[in-house]
């Protein structure tokens, strides 16, 4: 199952602060970081601050044109923001269109609609909405 929240920063977290946070609360229902992409019974991922792009648009772009078989394999020693593989994943765009469709992204000026449509009609359907 995915799903996406959007919440308010009150406390002024920086995202390595709500990165942490989030682990946390995934630790506290039983993951453990051990393999890359390895099965897990919570998976949190922090997808974006606003329009923040981090460390820097360099260090990104490189994350988010990472061959596939690299993804698998390495992994990046800090936060990246927005997540490099955010536009490619329908399981993502698909639940992030229902509470934030017109969020844009930072670095492609793209919107969450708009990434959700280009995507493959079979990627698309492959994601179900939970029975109500």
């Amino acid at each position: 199952m995915n799903a996406a929240a959007r919440f308010d920063n009150p406390q002024g977290l920086r995202p390595d602060e709500v990165l942490a946070l989030l682990h946390r609360v995934e630790a506290a229902h039983g993951r453990a970081r051990s393999t890359r992409w390895a099965g897990r019974v919570l998976d949190l991922d922090l997808l974006a601050m606003g329009q923040a792009v981090l460390p820097d648009r360099e260090t990104f772009e490189m994350w988010r044109s990472l061959p596939l078989a690299q993804q698998a394999q390495t992994a990046p020693d800090r936060l990246i923001l927005p997540h490099p593989r955010l536009a490619d994943r329908a399981f993502v765009l698909v639940p992030l269109a229902e509470i934030a469709p017109d969020w844009r992204h930072p670095a492609t000026g793209r919107s969450v609609a708009e990434m959700r449509d280009a995507l493959p009609s079979a990627d698309l359907n492959a994601v179900q909405a939970l029975p109500a």
